[in-house]
């Protein structure tokens, strides 16, 4: 199993005619991705890849049976391509753009309380079910499947622990990144939850940074619900207080937004937080030991 995508996902490519579009759809195509629709209003009716372009969502899920979406288009549209994929009814939507207007994303939050929509995002690299389906942007030949779930605000240090895992052959079931902006769809608490009810996903890590209180939210529920072992690490631990560093949300403002705060959380609440980002394979794969699952985790 994974979680939100699987092998038999169907997608829609909001944007597909687009430079960026075009180019992560022939990558997303050669993981395996099942991409049967795009859309492009000023396009529709032409093909992309063999995929045929479509005016709206709507008519794309009607035609193709999509259950889900990836836009690639500009801030400005952005939100309004999220909207039109909740009215079309997808079950999920990744909204990779970044530099979405915080207005706008007050408007689509709003919104999809009234909506079955999950959106993860914006202003990150997508999910991944390692070996079953791709929707994002993220390299696509370092992920090895297997039973460690991945939830991470930041896309590069993503990349560096998957590498770590799998350099170690420990394979990864489903790897999300929420985004790193202060308003945003999925959580870590939603992540959490999703992987705890996962019978393929034995053990969680989950990357943090400075800003916002998500991780502590998690690490309350996880405290008193979560099955399985959890990774910590939070960055950003030399960030001058108020100052953003990198995302829209990473910056340290009132209580419990620091990295020491966080980390310090985490720890009080059973979750074992790496120093660097450079050891949390080695705490991975410490833990699982610890917990009699690393042979079952080995691929």
């Amino acid at each position: 199993m994974s979680i939100y995508v699987n092998e038999n996902t169907k997608v829609i490519v909001q944007g597909i005619t687009g430079s960026q579009g075009s180019f992560h759809t022939k990558l997303m195509l050669e993981y395996g991705t099942k991409i049967v629709a795009g859309t492009n209003p000023s396009k529709a009716g032409t093909f992309i890849y063999d995929i045929p372009v479509y005016a709206t969502v709507r008519e794309a899920k009607e035609k193709t049976g999509a259950n889900a979406s990836i836009i690639f288009v500009p801030p400005f549209a952005a939100a309004s391509a999220i909207l039109e994929a909740a009215e079309a009814e997808l079950d999920l939507c990744v909204c990779v753009t970044e530099n979405i207007p915080i207005n706008d994303m007050v408007k689509v939050h709003d919104c999809l309380k009234n909506h079955k929509m999950r959106l993860i995002g914006p202003n990150c690299p997508g999910i991944i079910s390692a070996g079953k389906c791709k929707l994002g942007i993220m390299p696509q030949d370092i992920h090895l499947p297997g039973h460690v779930g991945i939830v991470s605000r930041s896309g590069s240090l993503t990349y560096e622990t998957i590498k770590q895992l799998t350099k170690r052959k420990i394979g990864q079931s489903t790897t999300i990144g929420i985004g790193g902006d202060g308003i945003k769809g999925t959580s870590f608490l939603d992540a959490l939850q999703a992987f705890n009810d996962d019978e393929n996903t034995y053990a969680i890590v989950m990357i943090g940074e400075i800003g916002g209180n998500g991780e502590q939210e998690a690490a309350d529920w996880a405290y008193e619900n979560c099955k399985k072992p959890i990774i910590g690490f939070v960055g950003g631990r030399s960030a001058p207080p108020g100052k953003r560093m990198g995302h829209a949300g990473a910056v340290v403002s009132g209580k419990g937004g620091s990295a020491s705060d966080k980390i310090a959380y985490l720890e009080s609440r059973n979750i074992h937080v790496a120093d660097i980002s450079d050891h949390i394979g080695d705490l991975l794969e410490k833990v699982l030991k610890e917990k009699g699952l690393y042979d079952s985790c080995i691929i």
